[in-house]
């Protein structure tokens, strides 16, 4: 399997960019329109604002967002913005088909914001993306589909952490095949490599997240 992520640390901030080799999106999503469900539903036609609450879940495409509560906006070209925050301890959950092939791009955080046009996607607080067996965590992640990039850092909003908070981004990254599986390279200076937990599945949304 081709790797997923190559890492690269940022020195001053403590963060890090990972260039997925071939996990762009599903291209024939940006042209599907947005399905939304939800137990409530509150519409502002003029500021062009909706918002659904209590186990609410967004398609659009093969993209699934599953949140407790989802503000979208809408802009005059017609292009949604969403976001999407968790409850209850749960996570908001995304989940996305990588193009031209049968795996998916999933995450998870306290809050994931997604913006159809930019097609971008950044996920706050205990944040987590996956796809096919490597995986980063951080305190704040931002994907790029278009650039096929992510930006990772220990603290929120793409900032460092403080000194002493024990932040750190942590990442799997598989070898490019399974000969070189038996040999693993040492991580870069300043990134912590552990094995980590994987979210729970995207598809039960009460389900808590494996600590």
């Amino acid at each position: 399997m081709k790797p997923f992520l190559r890492l690269a640390f940022i020195a001053g901030i403590a963060g890090a960019t990972l260039a997925a080799t071939a996990a762009r999106a599903e291209k024939a999503d940006r042209d599907k329109p947005v399905n939304l469900e939800a137990d409530r539903v509150s519409v502002d036609d003029v500021k062009k604002v909706q918002i659904f609450e209590g186990n609410v879940q967004l398609v659009k495409g093969t993209l699934t967002i599953r949140a407790e509560r989802i503000v979208v906006t809408q802009d005059d070209d017609g292009y949604q913005r969403g976001v999407a925050t968790g409850g209850g301890g749960t996570p908001a959950r995304f989940r996305q088909k990588r193009e031209g092939v049968d795996e998916y791009i999933e995450g998870e955080a306290e809050r994931i914001e997604h913006d159809a046009k930019g097609e971008k996607t950044e996920f706050f607080n205990r944040a987590w993306v996956k796809s096919g067996l490597d995986e980063v965590r951080g305190q704040f992640i931002s994907y790029d589909a278009r650039t096929e990039n992510y930006f990772v850092t220990s603290g929120p909003n793409g900032t460092r952490a403080k000194p002493g908070s024990g932040e750190r981004v942590r990442a799997v990254i598989q070898p490019k095949n399974k000969e070189a599986g038996a040999a693993v390279a040492p991580p870069a200076s300043g990134v912590v490599v552990t094995p980590l937990k994987g979210a729970a599945n995207i598809s039960n949304p009460r389900q808590e997240t494996a600590q």
